[in-house]
């Protein structure tokens, strides 16, 4: 196993343990009206998952999972909206969701490699190579983890 998949594995993991125990309703809990909900980020990371694999991969995007490779940056790094609604957001949703992130990405990351000198768009926007995006899949759900963290410590939160 590669360093960015131990990596991943770990703040994946938690990721996941962050999530478990929420009803739909607080999956759509948002701290403020500009903020992520909780089931949105966990989209945007299995959405991520995609928007890289597939690149990787030269595997075209389409049909629903082009809408779930959207999330990796509507309504999260541009002003588009997020491409699921609060209806569609549910825990079946979402732990679907986060299963087809992780089967896109799991046999690369683990066998990065091969990979390494693709050339992909970030989501953020600039190309980058395939070591960069393993880098940043390795700690991404660390980052949104911590915000549900934040999320469900707000004093409202229940």
């Amino acid at each position: 196993m590669s360093d960015f998949a131990v990596t991943w594995d770990l703040v994946r993991g938690r990721f996941l343990g962050a999530l478990e125990g929420l009803t739909d309703e607080q999956l759509n809990r948002r701290l403020h009206k500009n903020a992520l909900s909780i089931g949105e980020m966990a989209i945007h990371v299995a959405g991520v998952e995609i928007y890289f694999s597939y690149q990787l991969t030269g595997t075209p995007i389409e049909g629903e999972v082009a809408r779930l490779a959207a999330a990796a940056t509507d309504g999260v790094v541009n002003d588009k909206p997020f491409p699921f609604s609060v209806e569609e957001i549910t825990v079946s949703r979402v732990a679907e969701a986060l299963e087809l992130g992780k089967a896109a990405i799991e046999p690369l990351i683990t066998n990065p490699d091969p990979y390494r000198e693709v050339k992909i768009v970030s989501a953020l926007g600039p190309v980058i190579d395939g070591t960069g995006a393993f880098a940043r899949l390795a700690y991404h759900p660390a980052y949104h983890q911590a915000q549900v963290y934040l999320t469900r410590s707000a004093p409202d939160f229940n």
